[in-house]
């Protein structure tokens, strides 16, 4: 994912690529005339750089990226939180007073999904009673090790809104078969930031985020870990390895899909994604979209904000396929 935001960046800024082992940063650098340094997020030595906007898309646990960024008064860009650490971090910058904008897009895909849902929202004149995402996971697609940070939330329950209320749901239940582009595909619930956010932000009632997978066989795999009770007696870091080889073999590439239903009076109002370079492409793009958002004078004030509280998310909608990615409508 790091490789494919510098792609999309560096026709537009000078860029600063930091990591653990810069040295594995050379080339990519090299070929994209940015600079490559060292910052260790496990390593306590502050960091500072002269720079205009920070984006994160390595895993932050004890938030260094963000009070960095958000100390110094530099907009900054989230995309890798799941929810638990979305909210903690959410409240760490309330604290800080941020004075410039701070984008947690840690949605699917960079906040592509959210930023989708509130253009299918705002063709409605701006109200829904529910917002359905579903995911078709490409099992040929290439990903990096946090892409399957997620299975690590497989063993906890989590709350959603449902009519507007409460309620607390467990990952991998509730199946349904969705048409994503054109392959109907077994989905089960799953975890994600957006239905934290979509039901504060846009007033929508009922949120519900499903996965699936283009295999079959890994879709059963992944139910029968869960009936055998895997996410329960296996969420030490003992068990990380049997837990992630259930998902974690990267291919050459594949297709990434989502599809984003949008219910209230008057029907339904559906879209599908479809990006041919895959899960990581789009997320870059999600992130992408955001550095371009904080860095635009108009387009976020200072403080906490969302991928979907864009002041024109139709115009998202509508720049998608400049950048190779398919938007299907129904």
């Amino acid at each position: 994912m790091g490789s494919a935001l510098t792609e999309l960046a560096a026709p537009h800024w000078p860029l600063l690529l930091t990591g653990r082992n810069p040295e594995k940063g050379a080339a990519l650098a090299d070929k994209h005339g940015a600079t490559v340094r060292r910052w260790d997020l496990t390593d306590p030595a502050p960091f500072r750089a002269a720079v205009r906007a920070v984006i994160g898309t390595v895993n932050d646990p004890i938030d260094r990226v963000l009070t960095a960024a958000v100390g110094a008064g530099v907009p900054y860009v989230d995309i890798t939180r799941w929810t638990s650490r979305m909210t903690r971090a959410i409240a760490v910058a309330a604290v800080m007073k941020p004075r410039a904008p701070v984008l947690f897009s840690s949605a699917w895909m960079g906040g592509i999904t959210s930023v989708v849902a509130a253009a299918l929202i705002a063709e409605r004149g701006g109200a829904a009673a529910s917002v359905d995402i579903a995911v078709r996971w490409d099992m040929n697609d290439m990903a990096g090790i946090d892409s399957v940070d997620f299975m690590d939330r497989l063993g906890y329950d989590y709350e959603v809104r449902r009519g507007g209320l409460p309620v607390t749901v467990a990952p991998l239940t509730d199946p349904r078969i969705v048409n994503i582009a054109g392959s109907r595909t077994k989905v089960v619930r799953i975890d994600t930031p957006e239905q934290l956010t979509l039901p504060i932000t846009l007033d929508v009632g009922t949120v519900s985020t499903r996965l699936g997978f283009s295999s079959g066989a890994a879709t059963t795999a992944l139910l029968a870990a869960k009936k055998a009770g895997l996410f329960r007696w296996g969420k030490g870091d003992r068990w990380t390895s049997v837990r992630r080889s259930l998902l974690y073999s990267p291919g050459e590439g594949g297709n990434a899909e989502i599809r984003v239903d949008v219910d209230g009076e008057g029907g339904r109002t559906s879209a599908t994604v479809v990006d041919p370079r895959g899960q990581a492409h789009l997320t870059a793009l999600g992130g992408f979209l955001g550095l371009r958002r904080v860095l635009d004078p108009t387009g976020s004030e200072p403080g906490v904000t969302y991928p979907e509280l864009h002041p024109d998310p139709a115009s998202i909608l509508r720049s998608l396929p400049e950048h190779g990615v398919e938007v299907l409508r129904e």
